[in-house]
């Protein structure tokens, strides 16, 4: 089985884009629906970011170093470099005795509106902590204080990469067939559609042990404050608070897309083979309504999937719709 048609994009009466991709609907026992080929190997991108902070958890770390909620949300998270973004994590790090040069992700100009004006009009360059994976960054260094670790923490056989890794496989239940280096510098580790799907169904049926209660306390920390897992205007951050904390949401770069769905014990993954965000949005748009958790009516939709195309002008140019088949 190929890739699945799932977002077409109509302008006028015809069809003028159409993206492909592959999305899985998981439950504790495997794939309960499936567009496209479950099998499909892919990298999850920021995704993950769940996955990558359960060591973090499930070793201590975040106890001893007093992890507020809020802070594991931010562990999660692709934020917009908002202040409340940026402070927090200089907050974070400060208690542990650390500041912006421990960092290995790289600055940017953050996507937030007002805190790229006041860079721009300041004339002040964007730090580390402006990046949009310095949440992680500053799991990934707190974890590795309670290992012991070297400085260069995002090296692939570094103690905190290793540990990462030999999560990552268990909760995909795969054997990664490698890496790849992401965007904040960080290995990125491969698995199928279907692993990504599974370690997302395990999210939503967490255990009693270390690790259940480590995912449990992720899930929950992100449903509680959806604006540190992404930021205003963003469609992590606006599914989760439309679905009325039923999801825990987050996407990932080149147009994957994850969900965790506790009440009903479901995980979603998604991959839209072009890259296109739009269409990975519009996808789990549409998969969420398909599974009961997002109204049709709901702003987010119309936002994100059904709401008319315009120009600069005001004009109705088009529409994105789902393929026919997509979800059923």
């Amino acid at each position: 089985m190929r890739s699945a048609q799932l977002i077409e994009l109509w302008r006028g009466d015809q069809l003028e884009s159409l993206h492909r991709g592959h999305a899985v609907v998981c439950d504790k026992h495997g794939v309960v629906e499936a567009w496209g080929l479950p099998s499909e190997i892919i990298f999850p991108r920021s995704s993950c970011k769940m996955i990558q902070a359960l060591p973090m958890i499930e070793s201590g770390a975040a106890d001893e170093a007093r992890l507020t909620d809020r802070q594991l949300a931010l562990a999660c998270a692709s934020h917009n470099g908002a202040r409340i973004h940026v402070d927090a994590v200089d907050e974070w790090v400060r208690t542990m005795d650390m500041s912006e040069a421990d960092f290995r992700c790289g600055s940017h100009m953050p996507q937030d509106k007002e805190e790229n004006r006041r860079l721009t009009c300041s004339d002040e360059s964007p730090c580390q902590f402006h990046n949009n994976c310095s949440g992680k960054h500053a799991g990934f260094l707190t974890l590795n204080r309670k290992l012991g670790g070297g400085t260069e923490y995002i090296d692939p056989d570094h103690p905190v990469q290793q540990a990462i890794k030999s999560t990552f496989e268990e909760v995909t239940q795969e054997t990664s067939r490698g890496y790849g280096i992401d965007g904040c510098s960080a290995p990125n580790w491969s698995c199928s559609l279907e692993g990504l799907g599974r370690a997302m169904a395990a999210f939503a049926n967490p255990g009693q042990d270390r690790r259940g209660q480590a995912m449990s306390r992720l899930v929950d920390a992100m449903r509680a404050h959806p604006e540190m897992v992404a930021g205003e205007g963003r469609a992590c951050t606006a599914l989760m608070r439309s679905t009325g904390g039923r999801v825990a949401a987050k996407t990932g770069a080149e147009a994957v897309f994850v969900a965790i769905l506790p009440d009903q014990g479901l995980g979603v993954a998604l991959k839209i083979l072009d890259g296109a965000t739009r269409a990975s949005e519009a996808a789990i748009t549409a998969i969420l309504m398909h599974l009961g958790v997002l109204e049709k009516d709901d702003p987010t939709v119309n936002r994100l999937l059904t709401g008319q195309m315009k120009n600069w002008r005001g004009m109705v140019t088009g529409e994105m719709r789902t393929a026919p088949g997509f979800p059923v």
